[in-house]
Formats: structure tokens, sequence, C-alpha cells
């Protein structure tokens, strides 16, 4: 996070995201961690509709699905794969 050392005193009473947040994208910026290329040199890994869809009331369920695709999708660009996850709506504009 910071190079900055805390104590209890020094804890701000509430959370100023700008404050906190700039920095910090600020490094990921330098890093390039947000870069993405179309580059083809890899195997080809995509989780495009992944099901199931939601047809029930968002339950833990649902964030579960959702992150074992993100897990797999880093996994798979972490060990050289092309990887593409689409997430976005179903047809009748539900996320999913």
């Amino acid at each position: 996070m910071t190079d900055t050392a805390f104590s209890i005193d020094t804890i701000p009473k509430s959370y100023a995201p700008s404050e906190v947040e700039a920095g910090i994208i600020s490094k990921w910026d330098k890093a390039n961690l947000g870069h993405s290329s179309a580059d083809t040199a890899g195997k080809p890994f995509t989780i495009l509709i992944p099901p199931p869809n939601v047809t029930a009331p968002l339950h833990l369920g649902h964030a579960l699905n959702n992150t074992l695709q993100d897990v797999l999708i880093r996994w798979h660009r972490m060990t050289g794969h092309a990887t593409l996850w689409m997430p976005g709506t179903d047809h009748a504009g539900i996320a999913t």
C-alpha cells in the first residue's frame, strides 16, 4: 500500500478514497498493470457467456461463480494463455 508507518493515532477516522487510491493507481499505472494486448502468441482460453445465468435473487453462489471465473482467467493469463473473459448481461439485461 504505502511506505508510511501508521500508529493508531495517525489512522484517519474516515476513509478518503481520493487520498488513498491516487497513490495506488499511480503505482499501478507505472507498472502497466492495467495493460492488455491482443497478442495471440499463447493458446486461447475464453469464458464468453459463463453459466449459470441469474434466474433467481442473487446469493453467495453467484459471487462464488464470478470469483471462480476470475481465478481461472487470471491463472491462465499468468501461465501464458491468450485470455478473454467477457462478463456482461444476458438477453434480458440481467447482470451475469
